[in-house]
């Protein structure tokens, strides 16, 4: 079975990607719901994010309040850093028993849907790496839309991340999100044919 990374920026149209690949039968895993559920209330993760960023990063029901501890990561590059050292090594270990619970027998491929592949540097953990990608104004009106944000959040969050034209340089696959859903679709399913004809 061929491990299969789908990476891109935010907001450049991971998750319809992810979700037209599972349409068409390959099994798919999102590490933002993972993320989640590894700072999920008396998860080791999240005793170190309240350890290191404190109680008010809880909400009343001491689950993590992702939109405060957001607003303090994309201000400040080493808090982002330190986050990611806590929630990146637990969401390597879920992604990997996620691999490891498919049959290979009936799956050819799997894809896990990880948006700082090359930020966290775990590219070399795939066998192929496919990235959607858009321009960058479509970018950040999605982000403002989808996040309820201004611009200058919704800027600090594209440029917390690598920039997309590095991850096209660095990807097998590029699928462009620009278009109209049924042009992204028609991409999905070319790289799925030359994915399992290979």
């Amino acid at each position: 079975m061929k491990r299969i990374a789908l990476t891109g920026g935010i907001a450049t149209g991971k998750s319809h990607v992810r979700a037209q690949f599972e349409k068409l039968g390959v099994p798919t895993v999102d590490a933002d719901v993972l993320a989640r559920e590894v700072v999920a209330p008396g998860t080791p993760a999240l005793a170190a994010v309240v350890a290191r960023f404190g109680s008010e990063v809880l909400d009343s029901a001491h689950a993590l309040d992702r939109r405060t501890l957001a607003a303090i990561v994309f201000a400040d590059p080493d808090a982002r850093k330190d986050l990611e050292r806590i929630v990146h090594p637990a969401v390597k270990a879920a992604t990997d028993a996620w691999f490891q619970s498919l049959d290979p027998a009936s799956h050819a491929i799997a894809i896990a849907d990880i948006p700082l592949l090359y930020e966290a540097g775990r590219e070399h953990d795939f066998d192929i790496v496919i990235t959607t990608a858009c321009d960058r104004d479509t970018q950040l009106r999605r982000v403002m839309a989808r996040d309820s944000i201004g611009e200058l959040e919704a800027r600090q969050r594209l440029d917390a991340q690598l920039p997309t034209d590095e991850k096209v340089r660095r990807a097998d696959y590029v699928i462009t999100t620009d278009g109209s859903y049924e042009d992204t679709n028609r991409q999905v399913q070319a790289v799925l044919e030359e994915l399992t004809t290979k």
